[in-house]
């Protein structure tokens, strides 16, 4: 028995739907390679003797070998693990300061009336685009009246203060989407300002707060800059400070223990990254409640 006419009709017109959207995976699959292909390359280098790291381009390696992860986590002074907790403290401090005081911040811009509210605002957007070589010669001068260099002060303290616009920036656009009948009808309860921001704002802001401890979390830990420029003394050394120690002019670089630790300081960017991946989308892609 022939099918119907109306549904022969219609096959084609999927076909044609389904052929593009197959055509858009192929593309974005083969854009990821591309864009995976550095990181595949080092994770097949860290199992590489080190003469056939740049000899052998492949990513499968001829000859395999799993001495370049315990060769370089002890290659240094301290062992890696040590370079991984000052940069966890940090991380940690970084994360709580933002959290706090962007939160703070941007309730303030998004809920209160205050004197010159919109220039105190473009101040904030402004500080956005200040490159951090601009500030960092004032700040270090600071930090050493203060004899905080050597120390996890110069990298914790700024945030606890609301430097990073950004994410100011982003919980405002978040909190003005949240209906302020919720503010009201707190309020007719006997509920403050502060009582309004812990018991309304915070809890419907999880998407945004998540997004600024995910970033927090990748820029600080993938900062060099900052923490070189700060700390000086190799027992308070970072993982991206103690990366760079690997890499010597004067003598054969270990590339195959230096590509092992990279690996290393990776997967806590991967791990933290894949914990909070369907906040961070929330948190972007929205603006508040619908």
């Amino acid at each position: 028995m022939a099918p119907p006419v109306a549904a022969t009709e219609k096959l084609p017109d999927r076909e044609k739907k389904q052929r593009p959207r197959w055509l858009a995976h192929i593309v974005l699959i083969l854009g990821a390679l591309l864009m995976l292909y550095p990181l595949l390359w080092m994770l097949s280098s860290s199992f590489k003797f080190t003469e056939d790291i740049f000899s052998q381009t492949g990513l499968i390696p001829e000859r395999v070998t799993g001495q370049n992860y315990p060769d370089g986590w002890t290659a240094l002074p301290r062992d890696f693990g040590h370079y991984i907790w000052n940069s966890l403290v940090i991380v940690v401090g970084s994360i709580i300061g933002n959290l706090l005081a962007c939160s703070l911040a941007a309730y303030a811009f998004a809920r209160l009336d205050f004197r010159f509210k919109k220039f105190w605002f473009a101040v904030m957007l402004g500080t956005m685009m200040l490159p951090i070589h601009v500030v960092i010669v004032p700040q270090y001068i600071l930090f050493s009246e203060l004899e905080w260099i050597n120390t996890y002060w110069p990298l914790i303290v700024p945030k606890l203060l609301a430097t990073d616009g950004f994410f100011i920036f982003l919980m405002v656009q978040f909190i003005r989407g949240i209906p302020t009948e919720l503010d009201e009808a707190a309020r007719i309860d006997g509920c403050g300002h502060f009582a309004i921001f812990w018991r309304i704002v915070i809890p419907l802001s999880v998407p945004a707060l998540a997004t600024t401890a995910i970033f927090t979390f990748i820029w600080t830990w993938n900062d060099f800059f900052s923490q070189l420029i700060f700390l000086t003394d190799p027992e308070m050394y970072t993982v991206p400070v103690a990366l760079r120690t690997f890499v010597d002019a004067t003598s054969q670089t270990p590339w195959g223990p230096v590509f092992a630790m990279s690996i290393v300081a990776l997967a806590p960017v991967f791990g933290f990254f894949l914990a909070g991946q369907r906040y961070l989308v929330r948190g972007i892609a929205t603006t508040g409640l619908k």
